[in-house]
């Protein structure tokens, strides 16, 4: 299916979204958790026309609504199964007032370079809002940054954009708190928390923008720490406890707005 584009030239406007970059081969390892695709679909209520902004590759949109895909990254867009794509920024939609019944964002507004702009035309557009993110402030950190790749808690806080300031920005009234479960489908950063030999897997690495944003310099020294703890027992040693726990608030949260 042809890609509509806006606001974009043919070179991509100067400008290579991150995803053109890392996107391929991201719906293997970024396969859908149907617990947050159910949290995410009673979000949306009985809307039934609903606009995805930074929907990649199409992950937790609901197959019974008529779904609007908006991504500004072509390599996404081409692994997007669905219908309706429109090549676009979330800061500039090219939509009318009011045009969705219900608008949704999935771990993405980190990636906007104008996230108050952005949560913006997500309430011009439709009449309900439901945005998935991370809160940098949330207190139980991931062990694996903790231990091992601390130089990520610099590069989220200054990417992160803080909980408070999403629920302003779009004058939110529910905020759902996600624990991740142990067997969480969603290879997300924090996805593996019980599962640490995944982290070794360059392909699971990949798939997130955390990993691929640090240079390997940074990420394959920790990595090689990792192998090691696991190989002689000392990860076990340290966070047996995780192995009885069916998931952990790791500060993943849904925010909803609107009617």
């Amino acid at each position: 299916m042809k890609i509509t584009s806006a606001g974009f030239s043919a070179g991509g406007g100067g400008h290579t979204p991150k995803y053109d970059r890392i996107g391929a081969g991201y719906r293997e390892v970024r396969r859908p958790d149907p617990r947050l695709a159910a949290l995410i679909a009673g979000a949306l209520g009985d809307a039934r026309t609903v606009v995805n902004v930074g929907a990649g590759a199409g992950s937790y949109e609901p197959q019974d609504r008529e779904v609007t895909a908006v991504d500004p990254s072509r390599v996404m867009l081409d692994q997007h199964p669905g219908t309706r794509k429109v090549r676009a920024r979330a800061e500039q939609l090219p939509f009318a007032d009011g045009a969705f019944d219900a608008a949704m964002a999935v771990m993405t507004v980190h990636h906007w370079p104008d996230p108050g702009r952005g949560l913006a035309e997500l309430r011009r557009v439709s009449r309900r809002q439901a945005v998935f993110t991370w809160d940098p402030q949330h207190r139980t950190k991931l062990w694996f940054f903790e231990e091992y790749l601390p130089e990520v808690w610099e590069l989220e806080d200054s990417r992160f954009t803080p909980l408070s300031v999403v629920t302003g920005a779009l004058d939110a009234h529910t905020v759902l708190p996600f624990p991740v479960p142990h067997d969480v489908t969603d290879g997300f950063r924090a996805a593996f928390w019980r599962r640490p030999e995944s982290y070794l897997d360059p392909v699971v690495r990949a798939a997130s923008s955390t990993f691929a944003t640090l240079p390997a310099s940074v990420v394959e020294p920790a990595i090689a720490r990792l192998r090691e703890d696991l190989r002689s027992g000392e990860w076990l040693r340290r966070h047996a406890d995780l192995l009885e726990r069916e998931s952990v608030d790791y500060g993943y949260r849904l925010v909803l707005a609107g009617a």
